[in-house]
This record gives structure tokens, sequence and C-alpha cells, in this order.
């Protein structure tokens, strides 16, 4: 996630895909929304690496666990998705907690924890605000919205919802919470790609993929999803003369969240 916009309207957009026989699909709540169906309960975790040219003999390491489980919000079906970013450096601990309409994946809540400083908000299709946390350094955030749009922080989970298909493009409404005001942003399906796993087997994926500037230079970013399960298992970014990749570990991997929790 990036938070470089497309400036270009969605007609326009459009009108360039259409031109250049692309299949486009604008995915927000009033177009093409996202298929909740396909999104599965449980924790994902994913090592999470950086890779700096310069420094060929060092990576840095991170965790990231992501859980999704059902709820209610206000009566009604949701997801609440909790993330922790774990790493050997506890100043780069993050926890974030995001609930979700179950109908359409719409934002109804976010929070973000990082030591002592916690951000919060509750979300709505008209717009987003600091909510009543005790210390919310978010509390006298406030901004509305035009139309709804989808919470950027939740990429992953969002790319496993999409129609992927050959030729498609995409251009989602996303937010990211507290920032500069929601826009459209464009991916593309560029290919397939059979990745191996596990006993030599081979998944074939969708590689979704997007570019873009930003203030240190030029960025990509390409996200592999499986075709059958619509399983994110790989990304590879570059950006600033660094390269980050983030691959889904298998099951078998330990759930430590209980371990870290009961440490504190």
């Amino acid at each position: 996630m990036f938070r470089q916009r497309i400036a270009l309207p969605v007609v326009i957009l459009l009108l360039i895909a259409a031109r250049a026989g692309a299949q486009t699909d604008t995915i927000d709540q009033r177009h093409h929304p996202l298929n909740t169906s396909l999104l599965k309960p449980g924790v994902r975790q994913y090592l999470v690496y950086f890779q700096q040219p310069q420094r060929p003999d060092m990576l840095n390491l991170s965790l990231w666990v992501r859980e999704i489980e059902k709820t209610s919000q206000d009566n009604k079906p949701a997801f609440r998705i909790t993330q922790h970013w774990y790493s050997d450096d506890t100043a780069r601990y993050r926890v974030f907690h995001s609930v979700n309409s179950a109908a359409d994946f719409s934002p109804l809540y976010h929070a973000e924890i990082k030591g002592k400083a916690t951000k919060a908000y509750n979300w709505s299709h008209t717009g987003i605000e600091g909510d009543a946390t005790p210390d919310n350094k978010a509390a006298g955030f406030k901004l509305a919205f035009d139309q709804p749009n989808y919470n950027w922080h939740l990429d992953i989970e969002t790319f496993e919802m999409l129609p992927l298909a050959a030729g498609k493009t995409f251009v989602i409404r996303f937010y990211d919470a507290g920032l500069e005001p929601p826009a459209y942003v464009t991916y593309k399906v560029t290919g397939s790609e059979a990745l191996q796993t596990l006993d030599n087997r081979t998944v074939d994926c969708w590689k979704l993929f997007i570019e873009g500037d930003i203030p240190n230079g030029h960025y990509t970013q390409t996200f592999w999803i499986s075709k059958v399960g619509h399983e994110f298992l790989k990304e590879e970014d570059s950006f600033g003369g660094m390269y980050r990749y983030k691959v889904k570990l298998p099951g078998l991997a330990t759930y430590l969240d209980s371990r870290f929790a009961t440490a504190k």
C-alpha cells in the first residue's frame, strides 16, 4: 500500500481503458461491490522483508499477523480484522483493529495503536471522524465523503474479493484513514503465473499490478492471487531503490499471537 493517488477522473480512466481494449471494473459500493463471500475467516501470517541493494548482506524482517472474524455491528453482520506487525524493534510494532460490513465490506471502524498512541475512527458512507476512545490522537479529525470507499489498509483482503480475470483493469476507491481524501486507484491484471508451494505443488495465480510516483521516486507493486481459492500468496514491491517482499506462510506456521499476548 502506497499513498500515491490517481488524479484523473473515473470517466477519463474508463475511456482510456476502453480505447486500449481492456475490461475495466469500477470497484466501489455503487458500481461493482466486492464479493464478500470470498473472504474466509481465520488467521493469515505473512513474512515481510526488505532488501536494500546497498546492503546485500542484510534483510529487514517482519511478521504480519492478520485475523479475520465474523461479528456484528449495530445488529448487522460484520467482519472484524485484527493486525499485528512484529519485528525485532519494538518501536515498529503496530496493532490495527478494523470493522467492516459483511454485506459489501464498507468500513465502519478503524484504529491504529503504536506504543501508547492510538488513532481511532468511526467510518461511514458519508464521512470519517475520530471516536471517543480515551487519549485518541485522532479525536479532532473529521472528513466528509461525497461517496463511499474502502479501507486501503485492508488491501490484501480487498484483492481476494475482486473478480479477477485476464485483461481486467480495476479502479478501486480507496482511503487511508486520517490522510488525504479518497481517490480511485488503478490496478491491472497483467497475466498469470504458477507458484511452487509445498511438496513441489504449483498454484496458478493471477498477477495484479500497480505503478506510480511518490516523493522518493517511481514505485511498482505486483500481487499474486490464486485463481481457484482467491488466496493472496505473494507480493513484490520496488520503491526508492529498495525492494519489499510479502509471502504468505503455510498453515503449519505456529500462531504466535497468544504467546506474545501472554508475555506482555
